[in-house]
């Protein structure tokens, strides 16, 4: 079972918090109904999970960090926390009128099982929103210019768009909406390019010990490298040309709306 967040647990919900714009548009793509039941996977502390209960939904919260979900009890002791993966939910069949997926498809190590599984707990008619970055879309960070070998690790694994299609296509889902993200200046959830249009977010440890990237993947020598230089390079004020080079029509994230027909 991979419990790779049980390194970060501590301190992570100082950056790490529901984003209200993003959990407007989870809200929008699931079009939930009121007395429906949902699934929260890869939930982590419960950041999502939470602020769409507190929306008045019914949610059970599924992750394989038993730190992660002991935080997220502490947080709101009236969801369903449970051990698991998106390879193995541990609920019945047909379980769920929706599902969300935030930030995690790259920690699943089997695609094809996590979408055969989500779609056994998935009700006919239910809908699995996913929001994520693809390799392309990481190849046009501009902290590949700083941490490239942080990225390049990072990149590796996430699965592409075309695999992800591929894949869902297997399983008789069906992809019927995808949107890109692009970061907000105001975003509450400092995930990996949190600090696009403000790099010096990255300045503090806090945020990026909240990032699996830096805090799994990277090598310490190579972000003091990069924190060098991208700080020389903010008070030269070059660093809009480094971030200029990297612009791009690909967006930062996407949202994929996934249907059970």
């Amino acid at each position: 079972m991979d419990i790779k967040y049980d390194k970060i647990g501590t301190g992570y919900n100082s950056t790490r918090q529901a984003d209200p714009y993003i959990t407007d548009i989870l809200l929008h793509f699931l079009q939930p109904k009121s007395e429906g039941h949902y699934l929260d996977i890869g939930c982590g502390t419960g950041n999502y999970t939470i602020a769409l209960a507190n929306k008045g939904l019914k949610f059970t919260g599924v992750d394989p960090s038993a730190k992660m979900l002991a935080e997220a009890n502490n947080r709101n002791q009236h969801i369903h926390w449970l051990i698991g993966t998106a390879e193995h939910i541990p609920t019945e069949d047909m379980v769920f009128d929706g599902i969300i997926a935030t930030l995690t498809i790259h920690h699943w190590t089997n695609l094809r099982q996590a979408f055969d599984e989500l779609n056994r707990v998935l009700k006919d008619y239910g809908k699995i929103i996913l929001f994520t970055s693809t390799p392309e879309q990481m190849e046009a960070y501009w902290l590949n210019h700083y941490f490239p070998k942080m990225l390049h690790s990072s990149i590796i694994q996430m699965p592409s768009l075309s695999t992800i299609k591929e894949v869902i296509n297997q399983t008789g889902l069906v992809i019927t909406h995808i949107e890109k993200y692009l970061i907000q200046d105001d975003l509450k959830d400092c995930f990996l390019y949190v600090g696009k249009n403000n790099p010096d977010r990255y300045f503090d440890p806090l945020i990026r010990n909240g990032i699996s990237s830096f805090t799994l993947l990277a090598n310490i020598e190579e972000v003091n490298q990069g924190l060098s230089q991208l700080k020389n390079d903010i008070e030269r004020q070059s660093f809009e040309s480094v971030k200029n080079h990297y612009a791009n029509e690909s967006g930062d994230y996407l949202f994929i709306t996934i249907e059970k027909k």
